[in-house]
């Protein structure tokens, strides 16, 4: 379930892409030191939409920050794509997302919704069934 990161032209708009797999379940994330209010773009690898409220990100140093929005967001969670613009080099809890929906091969953005802060985390892996 791997998510990539697309930069594009315009300023420092990015997108996660979609993953494969709908309807499965947050894994636990125990957190593992203080939260952050920002993550240097260049250290973001991927991007995992767990749910309408909750992402996390993979950084270069194979650490994992959980973000847990202050608000659901419509949409993420069954899209699970979202662009972001920022004109700094780091992605910030100020920051807002827009929900990505495809329509007739289009990409469009839908809901915009706030971001929190970045708690470093480990994931628990999933059970296996």
């Amino acid at each position: 379930m791997k998510k990539s990161l697309l930069c594009a032209a315009l300023g420092a708009t990015l997108v996660a892409a979609p993953a494969a797999a709908k309807g499965r379940e947050v894994p636990e994330a125990k957190p593992v030191g203080e939260a952050v209010n920002c993550l240097p773009l260049s250290q973001i690898q991927e991007t995992r939409v767990r749910s309408d409220s909750i992402i996390d990100f993979r950084t270069s140093a194979r650490k994992w920050y959980r973000n847990t929005l202050p608000n659901s967001c419509p949409s993420l969670g069954f899209e699970e794509r979202f662009s972001y613009r920022t004109s700094l080099s780091e992605l910030c809890s100020v920051d807002m997302i827009a929900v990505l929906h495809s329509y007739g091969g289009s990409l469009q953005e839908g809901a915009r919704c706030g971001l929190g802060k970045f708690q470093p985390v480990e994931l628990s892996k999933p059970a296996r069934k």
